[in-house]
């Protein structure tokens, strides 16, 4: 849906699950043998991460200042089954945050959010204000303002049916 870039550093993978919907269409990547893969999951798995997915979108409206869409766990409840790790290196003291268990999705998740949250990132990831998108878009505004994933599309179009309506 968006032709603006892809969100920088670890929020790339979570934009790229929240944008695996295609509300308008319907279209899920995750029913696809190649949308799994690219998150490493089994056809098992697909629910917790639909579940994940939902929760994020609903954080990611939040940050943009709409309501979630649908009612959904807390991401901070998804997030909790994820423990994170520190590291630290011997040779210079140097420490690294990162997933307990990179293998699953929640931790993977856990890790990009916890990376967004210390580079003050976590808070330009949002969510298109459309009712027909809610794609996960960063938003790279000077004010941190954007609403809509595209303003050519998402964008004209509210402008459009807000014109029509005067």
């Amino acid at each position: 849906m968006s032709e603006r870039s892809a969100a920088p550093g670890s929020l790339a993978l979570v934009e790229s699950l929240v944008n695996t919907l295609d509300i308008e269409s319907g279209a899920d990547a995750l029913d696809t043998a190649d949308g799994r893969a690219s998150f490493g999951l089994t056809e098992a798995e697909v629910p917790e991460a639909r579940e994940l997915r939902e929760s994020l979108r609903a954080a990611l409206l939040a940050h943009a200042g709409h309501p979630a869409h649908a009612p959904v766990t807390p991401l901070g409840e998804l997030l909790a089954s994820a423990p994170l790790r520190v590291t630290v290196d011997p040779a210079d003291g140097s420490a690294a945050l990162g997933a307990a268990d990179e293998g699953r999705l929640h931790s993977r998740i856990a890790e990009a959010v916890a990376a967004a949250l210390i580079d003050g990132t976590w808070l330009r990831l949002k969510a298109c204000e459309s009712d027909t998108c809610h794609w996960a878009y960063y938003d790279r505004s000077p004010a941190g303002r954007g609403r809509w994933c595209s303003m050519q599309v998402c964008g004209a179009r509210a402008k459009m049916r807000r014109y029509r309506a005067k």
